[in-house]
Order: C-alpha cells, then sequence, then structure tokens
C-alpha cells in the first residue's frame, strides 16, 4: 500500500502538483491520466522512491514493483531469464547451481564430494524460494509477453529495445509485490500480449497504477481514474471505472460551465446595477457592497476545465535531392551465433513511403540505426545519395543527449537557428519558460518525443526515419503526428506497431524482416502490424 499526504511536485519553477492526498490499497486498480508533461512519469517515479516530492509525505508498506518508460539494466552480460529471475533472488541460486553441476562431473574425488554438498544447499535454497515452480512461473510470463526459450537464453546485450523492455514487464510481473507502478506497459508489446496482460491486470490481486494511452487496457481494468491536470497542478480522483470515468468528466464539465454562464449574467447585473448607483452619494455605500458581493460570487465559481495544449507538428520541407538519396545493400546483422537478418537491400527513392514489418527482434530498430548510421553491418553497406539528409526518430530517444537542456538539444539539431527561433520553435512543441531550460534526462517519454520530433521539425530532412514514433503521446499528439506524416513530401521510412501510423503514411512499399523481402503494399499487411 502507498499513502500521500500533501504531496507536491515542482520541475523548476513549475508546479506540477500541489498537495494531493491520496492511497492505493490491494485491490485498487487506478489508471493515471493526462496530457503528455502533465507530470505522470514524475507522479510515478516519486511513488516508487526514485525521487523526492518538493513537499507532503509518502508512505510504504510491503513491496512495490515499477516499470518505467525507459527501463535500463545494469549487467548486459546476464541472461534474460535469469534477469527475470532476479526478482524473486533466483538468478543466483540458479547461475550457482548450474557452476555446481559442473564441477559434480569432476574426476577429483574431493572436489565432487564438496560439488555435490554444495549443491544439496543451493537445491535447498531455490526450494524454498520456490524452486521448479518458480522457474516455470516466469518461464510461463515470459512467453505470454513474446518471449520465447531462443530470447531468454540470450544475454540482455544482444537485445532489441522491445524485447529488453518486456523482459523488465516479465520481471516486473513475476516478482510477486504489493503494488505495481506501469509506466506505459503495452509499448512493444504485440495485440496477444497485450491481451495477455489485460487479464493479468484485470485478476492481479495487489494494487496497481497504470499510465497508459491504450483505452483499451484501462477500459479493462482499472476501477478507479487519477487524472493530472496540468493547468491546475491537481489531481482529480473518480472511484470509477474508465467509461463512467468518462461520463462523469463530461457530465461535470457541462455543469460548471452552466453554473459559470448563469453565475456571470448575475454578477454582471449586479454590477451594472452598482454603477448606475455610484453616480448618487447616498447610494454610494449600497453600490460598493453590490460590486463586492459580484466579485464573491465570480470568486466561487469551479474552474472550467482549460483544452489541454497539443504540441503543433509539421515535418520539414524536405531539402533539395537525387532521384535515389539512399541505398542499402547485403545488410547483415548477428549477435554472436544469433543471425538477425540476412542480406537485406533496400533503395528509399524520392518521396517514396516504405513501412518496414517484423516480429519483435527480428531487427527493425537494429535496420533503422544501420540507415542512421548509428549502427555498423556485419555486412553489405549503406550509400549516401546526392543531397541526402536524414532525420532520424528512436523509439529509446538516443538521438537526445539526456546531460544537456532541451534548448541545447535543439540548438544542436538547428546550428543556424537564433536563440528567439529556436525558443519559439519549442514553444509550439510546449516548451515554454522554465520548462526549455530544464534537463532532457528528468524529461518524460512523451516530452522526449516531443524534443526528438521538434529536432526534426528544424532539420530540412528528406528522409525520415521513424522508430516507432507515436509511443508514449497522448491521443491528441498522436493525431498530431499522424496528420503530419499524410501531408510530409520527403521519402519516409517507418516502423511501427500503430495501425493508424501507417494508415496515414499511405506506404508504397512493405519490406518483411528478418528475410529482408520486398513487396507493393497491399491494405491486407494491416492484418501483420499489431502482430509485429
Amino acid at each position: 500500500m502507498i499513502t500521500a499526504h500533501a504531496v507536491e511536485l515542482r520541475v523548476g519553477a513549475r508546479v506540477l502538483l500541489e498537495e494531493a492526498t491520496f492511497r492505493i490499497a490491494a485491490g485498487d486498480r487506478i489508471g493515471l491520466v493526462g496530457r503528455n508533461g502533465a507530470g505522470k512519469t514524475t507522479l510515478t517515479k516519486t511513488l516508487a522512491g526514485e525521487t523526492q516530492p518538493s513537499g507532503g509525505q509518502i508512505t510504504r508498506a510491503g513491496e512495490i514493483g515499477y516499470l518505467p518508460q525507459d527501463p535500463r539494466t545494469g549487467d548486459l552480460e546476464a541472461l534474460a531469464m535469469d534477469r527475470i529471475l532476479s526478482a524473486r533472488g533466483l538468478d543466483e541460486v540458479v547461475r550457482a547451481m548450474r557452476e555446481t553441476e559442473g564441477q559434480m562431473a569432476s574426476a577429483d574425488d574431493d572436489t565432487r564430494d564438496t560439488a555435490m554438498e554444495r549443491y544439496t544447499r543451493l537445491e535447498a535454497r531455490f526450494t524454498a524460494a520456490g524452486g521448479y515452480a518458480a522457474e516455470s512461473e516466469a518461464s510461463r510470463i515470459a512467453a505470454n509477453l513474446g518471449l520465447d526459450e531462443r530470447v531468454l537464453g540470450q544475454t540482455i546485450g544482444t537485445l532489441s529495445g522491445g524485447q529488453r523492455r518486456r523482459v523488465e514487464l516479465a520481471r516486473i510481473l513475476f516478482s510477486g509485490v504489493d503494488t505495481l507502478l506501469l509506466d506505459e506497459p503495452t509499448n512493444h508489446l504485440d495485440a496477444d500480449s497485450i491481451l495477455w496482460l489485460r487479464d493479468y491486470l484485470k485478476n492481479y490481486p495487489g494494487g496497481f497504477v497504470v499510465i497508459s494511452h491504450d483505452t483499451e487496457l484501462l477500459r479493462a481494468t482499472v476501477n478507479k481514474v487519477f487524472h493530472l491536470d496540468a493547468n491546475r497542478g491537481e489531481l482529480d480522483q473518480y472511484n470509477l471505472g474508465w467509461d463512467a470515468y468518462l461520463l462523469q468528466r463530461e457530465t461535470d464539465e457541462k455543469r460548471r460551465k452552466r453554473e459559470r454562464a448563469n453565475t456571470e449574467k448575475k454578477a454582471a447585473v449586479l454590477l451594472a446595477q452598482a454603477d448606475k448607483m455610484r453616480a448618487k452619494a447616498t447610494k454610494a455605500v449600497a453600490a460598493q457592497n453590490m460590486a463586492r458581493r459580484a466579485e464573491r460570487m465570480l470568486s466561487s465559481l469551479e474552474e472550467v476545465r482549460v483544452s489541454d495544449k497539443v504540441a503543433k507538428l509539421r515535418f520539414p520541407e524536405p531539402a533539395p535531392c537525387g532521384k535515389t538519396p539512399l541505398t542499402a545493400e547485403g545488410l547483415s546483422k548477428s549477435y554472436g551465433s544469433q543471425e538477425v537478418f540476412t542480406d537485406v537491400d533496400l533503395a528509399i527513392d524520392r518521396g517514396s513511403r516504405v513501412v518496414v514489418l517484423g516480429l519483435n527482434g527480428a531487427g527493425k530498430t537494429t535496420l533503422l540505426r544501420m540507415l542512421a548510421g548509428l549502427a555498423q553491418p556485419d555486412t553489405g553497406e549503406v550509400k549516401a545519395g546526392h543531397g541526402l539528409k536524414l532525420g532520424y526518430y528512436a523509439q529509446e530517444h538516443e538521438t537526445l543527449d539526456l546531460t544537456r537542456t532541451v534548448v541545447e538539444n535543439l540548438r544542436s539539431a538547428a546550428p543556424d537557428l537564433t536563440d528567439t527561433q529556436v525558443r519559439s520553435v519549442l514553444g509550439s512543441f510546449l516548451f515554454s519558460g522554465d520548462d526549455a531550460d530544464k534537463s532532457a534526462g528528468v524529461l518524460s517519454g512523451g516530452e522526449k518525443t516531443r524534443l526528438a520530433l521538434a529536432a526534426l521539425v528544424v532539420s530540412s530532412a528528406n528522409v525520415l526515419l521513424l522508430d516507432e514514433p507515436t509511443n508514449n503521446l497522448d491521443p491528441a499528439s498522436r493525431e498530431e503526428i499522424l496528420a503530419a506524416l499524410r501531408g510530409y513530401a520527403g521519402a519516409v521510412v517507418l516502423v511501427s506497431h500503430d495501425e493508424g501510423a501507417v494508415a496515414a503514411l499511405n506506404p508504397e512499399r512493405v519490406v518483411l524482416l528478418p528475410d529482408g523481402d520486398e513487396d507493393l503494399w497491399s491494405p491486407a499487411y494491416l492484418d501483420l502490424i499489431s502482430l509485429a
């Protein structure tokens, strides 16, 4: 259980949350919603104990499992299965058992006898921690999240970003903790895994808070909704499921607007009457009292919700280039004995639109990183054509320098812009005032997405490489990206699980990984997108 009392959150001078009091108990399934940048990620980090509130107090009882938007694992040499088992401390025991099994086969009697005694002790610890049933449970959770035995046997460093995130999600779910804090848990999941996760969370016996832009997940799982209002810095709490919350919020808003209109009308009558009475000295006091009454009436009104601001996004006017600004020939990539893809050829013509499809781990992100020049193929080469100007959006925001400020990141992307122009662009992406001067490292996933997209807007790129550009975005911001995709005149290579993003791109061709087969686009491929 987590209890928050009068909690305040600030970023610089900006108040994200002011004196919020609430609690998360067993059986509370809470959807935390609000526009990008409202402070949802900051709040979950604070609840998890990774940061401290600016004011107020948070107390925690029981164990907490926290899945951040961009999970980072320390040991890239650890096996994926060991990483999951580490949630219950089983990884070290299993590793020691594997080593001891080898020593038990020793020809040396003393070594063998010592190993057998050690193995007995280790097996007892293993059994006490759940034993083979726990290991089977971990495998089952991993399989439902699309992680097969082959992937579980690989080291973390050889996995794709999507696979690493699913390993972290499997680890959190396997931990069996009392309270879960999940920040966009459906990112990088295919349709079957999302359905399984919905069922899992519906039946979760503890409490959880989930940040998600997947409305179907919220509809299926939550019994409470916390809305973080970015305009007022307040946490509105609804003890309702998702559909009832949407209806209640709409009803409340209509009531507030109606009450405000009626009260403003009455106050206007009082003020008009007070103005007439002020002309007579004998009625000056009565006029003053009327004016004060009108002011009290207006000050007591509930705030009418201000529409959330949305970043204004238009991809750049592409710089002139030759007929085929980007080509790739014979690309292949392996990690050790594990082949990711082989012999991929690609020709990106001016203004062409290509979508890359493949299951998680098929190498989609790796291919885009090669095209962007950030990763080297084992074989083959990438060739820049005449006038090529690349813009790369990375799903894990690796194009951002997290040690620099928002302003500094955009200035490095567009060194020819003046400081005024840089801040003007950032303002259109909702980074104004102090927000423009904060470190990129403290941004939420949605804010990092906006900053990375702002860098693309000022790039004048004629080939955009977009890797899951709609992840972490609220619905209104997502629609801005889709509109920008429809109107962009340059070439696009897109990787996405979002059917709407692919439909907005209206692709001409599809590249299927890991085989590298190329085909003309057909609506039949839409069925593969949510599964990819």
